[in-house]
């Protein structure tokens, strides 16, 4: 999630599988991802993020241009040739009650959801392989667990909306000290959260 710009939506809603497709791709997904982190990039520095071809980039940037997901931004240097790309919005969510009326739409919800899910695993899996290489204080930091609770569909609804919100304040007071120069010790930090019902 990024932290509010002026002038941006938050939270985007995708409401058309068009849209949902077009971000549920392997590759732009990541892009996507990286333009977040960065907030502002051209196509030859997230390739170097990406490991794919300048070409091939470029062709998913502007798929995501045309979905309204990333939009082009005010040159940052002096070459006039490439062009800079940031996200168009503070952030995207998708909602299960948006796919739920036909059942093309909630394939392609459940194929995108799976891609997402595959992808914060990689992202995980890395942190622990390279753990070791973290000081104590980010090693100790970090957080892995799970939570049984007996709760309604309410109040479910209820602790992910106070989650989002603790979220939010925490991304906005970072983001606030690095804008003011507070940049000493700070790192990008991933947040995965899951909450669903099960039966026993």
């Amino acid at each position: 999630m990024a932290g509010k710009e002026a002038g941006k939506e938050r939270d985007r809603r995708i409401t058309d599988v068009g849209t949902l497709k077009a971000l549920a791709h392997p590759v732009r997904a990541q892009l996507y991802r990286e333009l977040t982190l960065r907030r502002v990039a051209t196509a030859s520095q997230l390739a170097d993020q990406v490991d794919e071809a300048v070409a091939l980039v470029s062709y998913h940037l502007r798929k995501l241009a045309e979905h309204g997901l990333i939009e082009e931004a005010e040159p940052q240097g002096t070459d006039g040739r490439e062009r800079w790309w940031q996200p168009a919005s503070d952030g995207v969510q998708i909602r299960d009650a948006d796919f739920r009326d036909a059942p093309e739409k909630a394939a392609a919800h459940t194929a995108a959801s799976r891609l997402f899910l595959e992808q914060r695993v990689a992202m995980y899996r890395r942190f622990l392989d390279e753990r070791i290489t973290w000081t104590d204080a980010w090693a100790t930091a970090h957080e892995s667990s799970e939570s049984m609770l007996r709760l309604t569909a309410g109040e479910l609804t209820e602790l992910v909306g106070e989650m989002r919100e603790l979220l939010r304040r925490y991304d906005e007071r970072g983001r606030a000290a690095e804008a003011a120069g507070d940049t000493e010790g700070r790192e990008n930090v991933a947040v995965h959260t899951y909450a669903f019902p099960f039966h026993d």
